[in-house]
């Protein structure tokens, strides 16, 4: 079943997306994870609805006519973006329309998401992309984004890696 994180880290990191779909979890106690953790428990207080889970989605917030995701920092834009499409999307098909909104506390800046019909057949293509990768054998080799130092996944993909084919 696809997720809404498995539509964010199939913008970041395909290793990363194939790796967590088989359960091998490194974001635990991970210092990154562990201050987004912290930033939506203290997030949306006033919303309607906090935290829904709804079969793979999982919102942070339902205010009015928008959906809410809060993030730190936008360093992952599109990540983030199409992430709350996929949301978008999953709820629209459920019968419920919403538009999104992005905030960044780090930015104090908030972005608007609206889900297009353009938006739904390029999320179609992500889907069934996601369901190539996670059925592959093997991982996708190690991509050396400028995401990597600050990853949770960094020393699994690093430790003994030597970027050539075995």
């Amino acid at each position: 079943m696809i997720t809404g994180i498995y539509v964010q880290y199939y913008f970041v990191c395909h290793r990363k997306l194939w790796l967590f779909s088989k359960n091998i979890q490194m974001e635990d106690g991970h210092e990154r994870v562990e201050a987004g953790k912290l930033l939506h428990e203290r997030a949306y207080k006033n919303a309607d609805e906090k935290e829904l889970q709804l079969d793979q989605i999982k919102i942070d917030a339902i205010d009015g006519e928008y959906v809410r995701e809060i993030k730190v920092s936008s360093k992952m834009t599109e990540a983030d973006r199409w992430q709350l499409l996929f949301y978008l999307y999953e709820l629209k098909k459920r019968g419920f329309k919403k538009k999104g909104l992005i905030s960044y506390t780090n930015e104090r800046k908030t972005e608007e998401v609206i889900l297009t019909e353009a938006n739904e057949r390029k999320l179609d293509r992500i889907i069934a992309n996601i369901q190539r990768i996670i059925h592959q054998p093997r991982p996708e080799k190690v991509i050396e984004s400028p995401y990597c130092k600050k990853c949770a996944y960094f020393d699994f993909c690093y430790v003994g890696e030597s970027g050539e084919d075995e």
